[in-house]
This record gives structure tokens, sequence and C-alpha cells, in this order.
């Protein structure tokens, strides 16, 4: 995955976003970079596996295998890109492109099925920024980097960018929101953290011409969904407790956001 390495204007880096604030989990306070000229973008390679398993170990609650670490680091099949201050990486998104036929169940309702024969879909792995360089643009910087990659002619057959999250993650909640993510779907216990079962959202970006599925498509898409769960009342109990979680969420999140301002 060898590409040139890209350089980025003082001006791309020098100024917080607000949006970007919400990159940080822990309320700490953020360490304005000496030179953003000094911010270089680059693929990983395998000799990165140690440090990024470290960071990833720091960022993350999810406890990703070694294999993982390896196939990021080494494998042409993701979109692993890191940002660089100082020799030291200090930012890392990981994605991969799958095809509709490859998708998991819970994840083939993004797009309409007549659209997905041929369509490919952007998957965002993992995001992070260093938490003492955060409020510097980098979780923009490369959240913006995948998508002008998946944005280019050759790539016109990826119709949409998707990811998962924990319900509790608000601030990456609120930051992918405001990049225009919208929520597609919650799935209940969809993680596994330290022996605990998490709930998870699943949020999606459509690019190239890509679009939710339609009335009929949707229709299509959740009567699937009901003949393979074995009859229409677990269906319906499980839907109003979809909808019930949900409507919590966003009336204590709104609650909260209210309570910031």
């Amino acid at each position: 995955m060898a590409q040139s390495f890209t350089w980025f204007p003082v001006n791309h880096l020098s100024s917080t976003k607000g949006n970007e604030r919400l990159q940080n989990p822990y309320e700490c306070p953020s360490v304005p970079l000496c030179s953003a000229n000094d911010v270089q973008l680059r693929f990983l390679c395998p000799d990165d596996l140690e440090e990024v398993r470290t960071l990833c170990q720091d960022w993350f609650p999810i406890d990703y295998p070694l294999s993982w670490y390896v196939d990021i680091t080494s494998s042409t099949r993701f979109f692993a890109l890191a940002a660089i201050y100082n020799f030291s990486i200090i930012g890392l998104i990981v994605a991969e492109i799958k095809s509709y036929s490859k998708l998991n169940k819970e994840d083939r309702g993004i797009i309409p099925e007549s659209m997905g024969r041929d369509a490919e879909i952007g998957y965002i792995l993992s995001l992070g920024v260093h938490r003492k360089y955060r409020q510097n643009g980098i979780g923009s910087l490369l959240l913006d980097s995948l998508i002008n990659h998946l944005t280019t002619a050759e790539r016109h057959k990826v119709k949409a960018i998707f990811l998962h999250v924990l319900t509790t993650n608000r601030t990456a909640i609120l930051f992918y929101e405001r990049r225009g993510f919208v929520l597609h779907s919650f799935l209940p216990y969809y993680y596994s953290i330290r022996g605990k079962c998490k709930d998870g959202f699943t949020y999606v970006s459509y690019i190239n011409g890509g679009h939710s599925p339609w009335s009929f498509d949707y229709l299509k898409y959740w009567c699937s969904q009901v003949l393979t769960a074995g009859g229409l009342c677990p269906w319906i109990c499980g839907r109003m407790r979809t909808a019930f979680r949900w409507v919590c969420y966003r009336t204590i999140g709104r609650f909260h956001l209210q309570q910031d301002e």
C-alpha cells in the first residue's frame, strides 16, 4: 500500500475546529502542534505494529487480536492511514472496502438491494487520535483523507461509508453526526467488552450517488428479517425494544447537550 507522503498547509490544522473537541472522551487539554507542516500522512507498514498496538490498547476498549494488527500494518486490503508528528503516530484511521454481498446481515439494509448487486461499501474499523493532540483537526484530516480516497472516479462503486460505535460513546457519535453521518440502526448486545455485552449503533454517510433504501426496498429488507427471525411476534418485540432504547438515548443525549450549553 505504498503511497507518496502527503503534507498539508499550516492553515489546515492550525485552528481548533469546534467539532474536533468532540473527539476527547477524557476531557484532556489539547497540546497545540508546534507546526502543522510537521504533520505527515502515510500508510502503515509492518514496523508500526507495536506502536499501533500500544496506541489502540490505550484508545479503544476492545482488545484486538495480534492478527488484526498484523493485517492492518501489512495487508493492502486495508486503508490504514497514520498521522505522524515528531516521528510518532498521533492519529490513525483504518477502513476497508466491502462488496455488498459480503456485508453482515445486520448491515445489508444500508443501501437498496437493487443498488447493492454491484455496489461496494466503505467500512471504518477504527479512528483514533492521541489524547495529547486532540482538538487540532487530526481526526477530521484522517476522515477527509478516507472520503477523498473513496470519492475518486475509480471508486465510483462505493456508495456509502459506515461504522459501528458504542451507544455510550457520545463524543464519537456527535463527531460523526456533525460530519454528516446519520443513524441507521441500533445493534443490541453488539459488542463484547471485557466479558460484558454492550449495545451499538450503525452510522452511515452516503457518497457517489448512494442513498438509503426507499420504501419498497426497505419493506423487502425487513420482511426478510421477519422470516429469518422465526416469527412475527419476536420481531415486533425486538423492534419495540430497539425503538424504546433509541428514544431514550436521544432524549438523554439532548438533555446532556442542553446542560453542556
